[in-house]
């Protein structure tokens, strides 16, 4: 039998106890505490790789237990959280949208497992599972922070569950951070953004974090859409030189 990397495994298996204490904290009607065991798993799942990396401990072991914790942090424990929150009044289909959040989340796993060699290293397709679980669990911490009472009744957490599940199977580029260097250099400026987001975090860390993916979120959109039309509008000029020529 195979030795496995101690390490990267234990880490990874925080990863996977904190989504399983997300889903006990769901079942209790204990929402904050279970959306701050997906953060934490969030926090596990990017040390896990990281650590993996800088130590040279990579496994085909360690890949597969790591997609297993994802889809119980980030898959399951979201899912039954936006049931148990929020989808439940909506009866059928309450339990089919969290549901296809699961379905869809397992289908990007599976997808960034076949093409982890030929995807560019940059960027991933689609939202990461870990991303969409993070807009769930801080959705719901924000609404609570900013004490909107009704947001748990609102059909914007429908929206968001059937979104979310469309953003992970969609081919629509998000900037990755697996290639950052921690020896990388930068202005003096991204060190006070960092400081300054630090701050806030600590300050208020419901909104902040929401914010932040939100923006993340946003602006990978109108990225992918600016360069749609680019691209549209490059093949209309050539149509239009292409049209030009027959002409003459």
């Amino acid at each position: 039998m195979k030795k496995i990397y101690l390490v990267p495994n234990f880490v990874t298996t925080a990863n996977m106890f904190s989504g399983f204490c997300s889903i006990v904290a769901s079942t209790h009607k204990e929402f904050d505490t279970a959306c701050w065991a997906i953060v934490a798993a969030g926090v596990f799942d990017m040390l896990d790789g990281r650590i993996a990396r800088l130590a040279k401990a990579t496994s085909q072991f360690g890949l597969e237990y790591d997609s297993l914790s994802d889809l119980l942090s980030f898959g399951v424990a979201p899912a039954i959280l936006l049931y148990q929150w929020a989808l439940q009044p909506y009866e059928r289909l309450g339990w089919l949208a969290a549901f296809l959040y699961l379905t869809c989340g397992a289908l990007r796993l599976a997808r960034f497992n076949v093409n982890t060699d030929s995807q560019p290293k940059g960027y991933f397709q689609g939202l990461p599972i870990p991303m969409a679980a993070g807009m769930v669990s801080t959705f719901v911490l924000f609404s609570h922070e900013i004490g909107w009472e009704g947001a748990s009744q609102s059909p914007v957490v429908l929206v968001l569950t059937f979104l979310l599940a469309g953003l992970m199977v969609s081919t629509i580029p998000f900037p990755s951070f697996k290639e950052f260097h921690w020896r990388s250099k930068a202005t003096f400026g991204y060190l006070m953004m960092g400081v300054i987001l630090m701050i806030f975090i600590a300050i208020r860390p419901e909104i902040t974090l929401f914010v932040s993916l939100s923006n993340f979120i946003g602006l990978s959109l109108l990225r992918f859409l600016a360069r749609l039309l680019t691209q549209y509008r490059a093949k209309g000029a050539l149509s239009a030189n292409a049209g030009l020529k027959e002409g003459s």
